[in-house]
């Protein structure tokens, strides 16, 4: 295919403001990549935790959350419902046990609480009730059409951002407070 006598390259995975694309929107690529900066990140954070200073769950914390979550939370409300974020969800747990300093045989549902960070899911879907409270009180913007009268749903197994608007922001903080309530016994 040209264009003004340029032949045009085809890309099968597109990258739009960071985000990799494919034919199927599953954001199965994006996923990937997004896993091997983890990783780096996380063997930054497992040197750090390494030395004998006296690194604590707070100091450990910090760049966890400024260097790792910043990643994986990166256009997390067009990606939440992916069959692939379980990918990236491997390696925030792994990131949770060098916070807490706890081995692998640590139950899962106790990490986010011994590192006082919320589940992956939990923050996921925070982030995308935020967004869709700012599409919603914005009526003036393009998309708020879209959201407050969406369209028919033609595949049965996508999962769009507009079907779970039943639990709001303010509810979903109030359970992650009840459940971060179990964090004060430690």
């Amino acid at each position: 295919m040209s264009l003004d006598g340029q032949c045009l390259r085809h890309d099968r995975h597109p990258t739009h403001l960071g985000v990799t694309l494919d034919h199927t929107l599953s954001f199965r690529e994006h996923l990937k990549k997004t896993v091997g900066k983890l990783k780096n990140r996380n063997n930054l954070l497992m040197n750090l935790a390494g030395y004998s200073w006296g690194v604590n769950t707070e100091t450990l914390r910090t760049p966890a959350m400024a260097r790792g979550y910043s990643v994986a939370e990166y256009c997390a409300p067009v990606r939440s419902w992916s069959p692939h974020t379980g990918l990236a969800d491997v390696q925030l747990n792994f990131t949770l046990h060098l916070i807490s300093g706890t081995l692998r045989s640590t139950p899962l549902p106790w990490l986010p609480v011994l590192a006082n960070i919320e589940p992956p899911a939990l923050r996921r879907k925070a982030v995308t009730d935020q967004l869709m409270e700012k599409i919603i009180a914005h009526d003036n913007w393009p998309i708020h059409s879209d959201i407050t009268n969406p369209p028919h749903a033609c595949l049965p197994s996508r999962k769009p951002l507009w079907q779970d608007l039943t639990c709001g922001h303010q509810k979903l903080m109030e359970k992650t407070k009840s459940w971060f309530s179990w964090s004060t016994f430690l």
